[in-house]
């Protein structure tokens, strides 16, 4: 990393400017232009198509710690919103031809149908462990193929920039009119996603930023799903008398969003509907609850985060992006923590003793990832089931 007075190497067709001053140098990728925005990392080994077009990302610049991004090119059915909230990403080495019989546009094409900027030839593992030790920056990240940036002009402007903390993302990834979903999880057999024929749950799923596969997860488990915007009333929630209701993952504060969508949960609480959520889903129940949320210094973005389930004991290695917590401290005496994370003992999930609700903070779907999560709908299934059976004696 260099100050940002050096002048550009040599073939120089990108630059990240940091609010701190600090400038990276590489080779541009996709679309040319500008962008803003917080500079993460994402450890996960697969599935960078999947984290491009996570609306979780929503104001992010992500750095991929794993070297060979592109290798397997891109399609049509790996992404999880056809809409990109991503602002850029950072990789170490050039995009490799694709090698995978799925694959049906190379990854730097893909990039520039879709306005996303890119940069190579960084040591993202640099950048990694200043992100580790500092926190996760402000960076402005340019891609122009005549070499010509203007620096000083794009520490000013990540100088300039708010951050994450206070803003509602939501709203901006979240689907604008509801919508029925019935397609299944993909089978290689057939080489397609299936669909849910024959549902035997009624599910509302409130959109906060919900990937697709999640989605699937839950039409694969047996249930009609119906899909809420974000800002979705109770009563718009309650009135297609669902069996259970979905909280989805998100981008942005959880306090910001919170101040529309808490007022909503708390009431489908209080009618003791089934009540499944993850991510920022798991922090706006919590704060629903009384609980409390914060910042984290760098998050949890990767494939390989342990987390322990207290009621069984079993270690699960799980899929994650926030960064956002839930403060354990501050939740009620009629909320249990089950889940932690043994990387740093945060909060990884709760539920109420006296009502069907619980959340988790990572993504169960494996997307990229492990599938040690898949269980968690099988218990929103089971606790459906056992309230259907309630008001059916």
């Amino acid at each position: 990393m260099n100050d940002p007075s050096s002048t550009p190497p040599t073939g120089a067709t990108a630059c990240l400017v940091l609010a701190s001053g600090r400038t990276v140098w590489g080779r541009g990728l996709g679309a040319a232009g500008r962008t803003i925005g917080e500079v993460c990392f994402n450890t996960s080994m697969t599935g960078y198509q999947e984290i491009l077009t996570d609306p979780s990302y929503a104001g992010q610049i992500i750095t991929f710690t794993f070297p060979h991004i592109g290798n397997v090119g891109t399609n049509d059915a790996d992404i999880e919103t056809t809409t990109i909230a991503a602002r850029g990403l950072i990789v170490r080495e050039d995009i490799a031809e694709p090698s995978n019989y799925r694959a049906t546009r190379h990854l730097d094409a893909w990039l520039k149908s879709r306005g996303l900027i890119g940069i190579a030839g960084v040591d993202t593992r640099q950048l990694t462990r200043l992100i580790r030790d500092e926190g996760a920056p402000i960076g402005v990240l340019a891609h122009a193929p005549d070499g010509n940036f203007d620096v000083a002009a794009m520490k000013a402007e990540a100088e300039a920039w708010p951050g994450l903390e206070g803003m509602d993302l939501a709203k901006d990834v979240s689907c604008r009119q509801s919508y029925g979903w019935d397609e299944t999880t993909w089978s290689f057999a057939p080489d397609r996603y299936g669909k849910q024929e024959k549902p035997v749950y009624n599910v509302v799923a409130v959109d906060y930023g919900a990937k697709r596969n999640i989605l699937r997860c839950l039409a694969a488990s047996g249930c009609k799903v119906t899909v809420l915007p974000a800002t979705a009333t109770a009563e718009d929630v309650l009135r297609h008398k669902p069996d259970g209701v979905f909280l989805s993952n998100g981008p942005g504060d959880p306090a910001a969003t919170g101040v529309y969508a808490v007022p909503m949960i708390r009431d489908v609480i209080k009618r003791e509907v089934p009540l499944f959520g993850i991510c920022l889903g798991h922090q706006m129940l919590a704060l629903a609850i009384g609980g409390k949320t914060r910042k984290m210094g760098k998050g949890h973005r990767g494939a390989n985060h342990p987390v322990k389930d207290l009621e069984t004991g079993k270690v699960e290695i799980t899929s994650q992006n926030h960064g956002f917590e839930v403060i354990a401290e501050s939740l009620l005496a009629d909320a249990e923590v089950t889940h932690v994370s043994l990387f740093d003992g945060s909060n990884e999930g709760l539920r109420l003793k006296s009502k069907p609700v619980f959340s988790v903070q990572y993504h169960p779907e494996a997307s990229p990832g492990p599938s040690d999560s898949h269980y968690l709908f099988e218990r929103f299934v089971d606790l459906m089931a056992a309230k259907k059976k309630k008001s059916a004696a």
